[in-house]
């Protein structure tokens, strides 16, 4: 069996282990649910399954990579197709000519880069599978700037614990006082992982809109709303949990969990 066979061999019983523990614990929910002490152990829970995975996988394990001959024809897209936000439309109709990517917080050296600039750094192109929390899954061949290339320029400082990706996508309508664009953030040892990527070509062509043009974060051991679209900016940060609902990502906040490893 290969490394990745043995990967996708741990990764299924950890997901058999942690669906039956999960079973266990949800025996009689309506009625558990109510007791803060249970409330405390469920919401713990993705916690142990970080823990598990990351003992089972080990902290370098690579995702799956396939050939050429498995990319599917048409790349699956979903969530958000085309964002309806004023500064996006603009960027678009400009065919992102102003755009930037900027890279601050809890950094030594603050970024900001150009699509061109993006571009002429080093890159790895993966064929890699986008694994859905619905039940999907879609081959495609992704060509990015390795995330770790990027914070290396940046140097994130002692404190930094987190990358947090701000996006451009509203996922309900605008209110006063209310912000509903998509966020993820991950750690820094999945950011530093060499397949995670800020990617910006699926298929040898630049990302289509509804799959997250001008750039996207592509973070192969996780599901896929880790693999936040349409990237506006990259924060370093010590903490999320002051942060709109401080679960650390737009689905985190409604409840999916904060580490989505597959």
């Amino acid at each position: 069996m290969t490394e990745n066979g043995h990967a996708a061999s741990r990764r299924g019983v950890l997901r058999g282990a942690l669906a039956a523990a999960g079973s266990a614990l949800l025996t009689g929910c309506d009625r558990l649910s109510q007791t803060p002490a249970v409330v405390g152990v469920l919401s713990s829970v993705q916690h142990l399954s970080r823990a598990v995975h990351r003992g089972l996988v080990g902290p370098h394990a690579m995702a799956q990579e396939f050939g050429p001959e498995d990319i599917a024809p048409q790349f699956r897209s979903n969530g958000t197709l085309m964002p309806r936000d004023a500064d996006y439309q603009a960027h678009l109709a400009a065919a992102f000519a102003d755009y930037r990517l900027s890279i601050g917080g809890l950094v030594e050296r603050p970024q900001a880069f150009t699509l061109a600039e993006l571009r002429a750094l080093p890159s790895r192109t993966q064929i890699t599978r986008h694994d859905c929390v619905e039940g999907w899954s879609c081959i495609g061949k992704w060509t990015g700037v390795p995330l770790a290339h990027l914070l290396g320029m940046a140097r994130p400082l002692p404190a930094a614990r987190y990358v947090l990706f701000r996006c451009y996508d509203s996922m309900d309508a605008p209110a006063p006082g209310r912000d509903s664009r998509y966020y993820e953030s991950i750690d820094l040892d999945e950011a530093r992982h060499p397949q995670t990527l800020v990617a910006y070509d699926l298929n040898d062509r630049a990302l289509p809109v509804s799959n997250g043009a001008p750039l996207r974060l592509r973070v192969e051991r996780q599901l896929g709303y880790k693999h936040a679209k349409y990237l506006q900016s990259i924060e370093l940060v010590e903490r999320f949990d002051q942060l709109r609902g401080g679960k650390g990502g737009y689905w985190e906040d409604q409840g999916y969990e904060w580490y989505a490893g597959i």
